[in-house]
């Protein structure tokens, strides 16, 4: 009898210990989290039990994408629409809760900069959703402390722009068997429509896989296909990321999702294998590679030789090239489909980029890497591109101790939220006309284009910076060039302007752009 007494008297205390956790955790300490930044004159929408304010966020996103907007770049109400009704009532620096957890919005670029680059070891990165790390990998976008500073390190070299321009002829070569398709499909009626935004996702496939994996081209091509599928059934799974544990469901798509991650992992361990085999045979060079493959597995087979003490797995190896793979083709082909969108909505500026083509380049149809370089012109609308219609509209940063940011006092383990896109379109940073297409803000430079520095962080900023920009911004130039070289081009009837969010910013009807070859001038022979 005492036994049972016992035993009800431990469920009993079992059960309450577990109400009474439950009860701190989602609602005392978000009732005490608001009191102490109401005290610092920070508020926000109330907190509601477990799902804080999810509703709402889920109800203003799904309205600001019910249907396309008017042609205009004011695309902050629709694609950060919680942030853009909020800071209407709380002011720019609110807090906002996703379930238990929650966030604060930092845009004020003197306090980005403190987060970024003054006080950044007081901050660290938060961890992706599942959802989003099966993407992207394990690699760089989410690694943190000594492994993040090994890799980077290991890692950077591929970047440096030396190495990129030997990629010039590589993505010119793409970029002209592309641009031929094109004036030969318009052959006919003298003009072609096209969805450049698959197109662009090709094209950047290419030069990513290339510098991915060097002399692993081909074997590399074959992986990225399955990466790309993978990415197909992600946006799918997208649609019901508000279903709790909907990727652990033995759904039709969940199964096949699995499948491709083991197939991708299986892939790109044979490969990393016979490039070891490789090495060992003495088939491959014996100076440090240039590749991203190469320097890893480099890397690996020399870590008894450096004073890390974080070691280069295969699965490290595997993580970075998904990571590679899904951070360069995305960044780049959005890049590309926005600045081709935003060129045909403002043909005079195709016009000066024509013009000082010509002034530059000559007769030269393709740029050489000094070409590049003084194409200032075009560099302008690309920043102008990155700051209406940057890749990735916000990010986020967690405490890792007791803080002092600016005037507020910020608890260990707060969240922050940075919304690049708010930054990048504010009126008292930008001037009146911040969101309007005008590259010539740009023209003395990015440190002066704004009344602030450090409001202009397309690709981030500081130590975390994101390594690849100086290719996306070198296989953009060049695209751009060869392609406005040689194109009229406007958007076409169908095209239907919704800038939408997932993972990045990308156009929710596609970009269908109407393109009309230029006739290559004649020459008049007496």
């Amino acid at each position: 009898m005492m036994m049972e007494e016992f035993k009800i008297l431990f469920v009993f205390l079992m059960t309450l210990l577990l109400v009474l956790k439950v009860t701190i955790s989602l609602w005392w300490r978000p009732r005490k989290i608001e009191g102490h930044f109401s005290n610092q004159g920070i508020r926000g929408p109330p907190y509601r039990f477990f799902i804080g304010n999810v509703k709402e966020l889920v109800g203003m996103m799904m309205k600001a994408s019910e249907k396309p907007m008017p042609f205009s770049h004011n695309i902050l109400p629709r694609v950060l629409s919680f942030y853009h009704h909020w800071k209407k009532i709380y002011g720019a620096t609110f807090l906002v809760w996703f379930g238990p957890t929650v966030r604060v919005t930092i845009s004020d670029p003197d306090l980005i900069r403190e987060i970024f680059t003054s006080k950044s070891e007081l901050y660290e990165k938060n961890e992706s959703p599942p959802l989003v790390k099966q993407l992207e990998g394990d690699g760089l976008l989410s690694l943190k402390g000594e492994k993040w500073a090994h890799h980077r390190k290991i890692i950077s070299p591929t970047f440096h722009m030396e190495n990129l321009k030997m990629l010039i002829p590589i993505m010119a070569t793409s970029v002209v068997e592309m641009l031929e398709k094109w004036k030969a499909m318009a052959e006919e009626k003298g003009e072609v429509e096209i969805e450049v935004s698959e197109c662009f996702q090709t094209l950047t496939e290419d030069v990513i896989t290339r510098t991915a994996f060097g002399s692993s081209y081909e074997d590399g091509k074959a992986v990225f296909r399955l990466q790309a599928q993978q990415m197909v059934l992600a946006a799918d799974a997208f649609q019901k990321v508000f279903i709790p544990g909907y990727r652990f469901f033995p759904t039709r798509r969940n199964i096949n999702s699995w499948k491709l991650d083991k197939e991708i992992k299986k892939s790109l361990v044979k490969i990393i294998e016979r490039r070891r085999k490789e090495n060992a045979c003495g088939k491959e060079e014996t100076k440090r590679p240039t590749d991203l493959l190469g320097l890893m597995i480099w890397a690996s087979n020399n870590n008894n030789n450096t004073t890390s003490n974080v070691n280069v797995t295969v699965d490290d190896i595997v993580e970075e090239c998904k990571t590679f793979f899904f951070a360069g083709k995305h960044t780049t082909s959005n890049l590309l489909t926005w600045t081709t969108i935003l060129l045909a909505m403002h043909p005079q500026w195709q016009i000066r980029a024509r013009e000082e083509l010509v002034s530059v380049c000559g007769a030269r149809h393709i740029p050489t890497k000094e070409d590049l370089a003084k194409l200032k012109t075009l560099s302008m609308i690309v920043n102008e591109s990155l700051r209406l219609y940057p890749p990735t509209i916000a990010t986020i940063r967690r405490t890792k101790a007791d803080v002092e940011l600016g005037p507020y006092k910020i608890p260990c383990g707060t969240e922050l939220l940075i919304p690049i896109l708010a930054v990048h379109h504010d009126q008292a940073t930008w001037g009146s006309n911040a969101t309007e297409f005008n590259p010539g803000r740009f023209s003395n430079g990015v440190s002066r284009a704004a009344r602030l520095p450090f409001a202009f962080i397309p690709f981030g900023l500081g130590a975390r910076t994101c390594i690849g920009q100086n290719l996306a911004l070198l296989q953009t130039k060049l695209t751009l060039a060869v392609m406005v070289r040689g194109f009229n081009f406007r958007l076409a009837p169908t095209y239907q302007h919704a800038p939408t969010v997932l993972m990045l910013l990308y156009p929710q009807y596609g970009a269908p752009i109407r393109f009309q070859p230029i006739p290559a001038p004649t020459v008049n022979c007496y």
